[in-house]
C-alpha cells in the first residue's frame, strides 16, 4: 500500500473470537504497523506496574508516533468500551488519519467457548481469561459504522478479504470522525 495515507485500524472484540489471528494476518498484508494490547500489559506487568487503561494509553502514543511517520497501523484489543474507542479516534484525528474500526465476533456460542477453554497463550506469562470472565465481562455496544467479522461463519481468508475491502474503501479518508 505505496502513497497510502495514515490510518489506524482498530480491532474490537471479546477475547477468543479470532482478533489476533485476522489482526496479524492483515498486518502481514498491508504492511502496517502492529499494535497488541495483551503484549504491552504484560509487559508492564511484568515490570510490577498497575495495568488498568495503562496500556491503551502506552498504546494510543505508539499509534500516535507511527501515524506521524505515515504508516497503517493496526491496534489489536478487546476494546470493550466507549472510552477506548474514542481514545482511538481521538488519536487518530490528532494525526489527522483515518480511523477504521473493526468489531470481531463468534456467534456460536459452543464454539467460542471451545476456543476460550483450549486456547494457549504465545505471551509469556500472560494469564488467559476464563470463559466466565469472558461472558461476564463488560464489553458496551458499539456506537457507530464499523465491520463486523463472524469467525463462526467464514474461512480466515474471506474474513481478510471482507477486512482489506473495508479498510481500502476507508484509507485517505481522513477527517472521517
Amino acid at each position: 500500500m505505496i502513497g497510502h495515507a495514515p490510518a489506524l485500524i482498530v480491532f474490537g472484540g471479546l477475547p477468543g473470537t479470532g482478533k489476533t489471528t485476522i489482526s496479524r494476518e492483515l498486518i502481514r498484508r498491508l504492511g502496517a504497523t502492529y499494535l497488541r494490547i495483551d503484549a504491552i500489559e504484560q509487559a508492564l506487568r511484568v515490570a510490577g506496574h498497575a495495568v488498568g487503561a495503562m496500556g491503551y494509553v502506552v498504546a494510543n502514543a505508539l499509534a500516535a508516533e507511527n501515524l506521524e511517520l505515515g504508516r497503517i497501523v493496526v491496534a489489536d484489543c478487546v476494546n470493550p468500551v466507549l472510552a477506548s474507542r474514542v481514545g482511538w479516534r481521538e488519536t487518530a484525528l490528532q494525526k489527522s488519519a483515518s480511523v477504521v474500526e473493526i468489531e470481531v465476533i463468534c456467534s456460536d456460542v459452543v464454539l467460542h467457548r471451545q476456543r476460550v477453554e483450549t486456547r494457549t497463550s504465545d505471551i509469556r506469562g500472560l494469564k488467559l481469561p476464563t470463559w466466565h470472565e469472558v461472558v461476564n465481562r463488560d464489553y458496551e455496544p458499539w456506537d457507530r459504522e464499523h465491520l463486523v467479522l463472524d469467525t463462526a461463519v467464514s474461512s480466515l481468508d474471506l474474513l481478510l478479504q471482507q477486512a482489506e475491502a473495508y479498510v481500502g474503501a476507508r484509507i485517505g479518508q481522513s477527517g472521517s470522525l
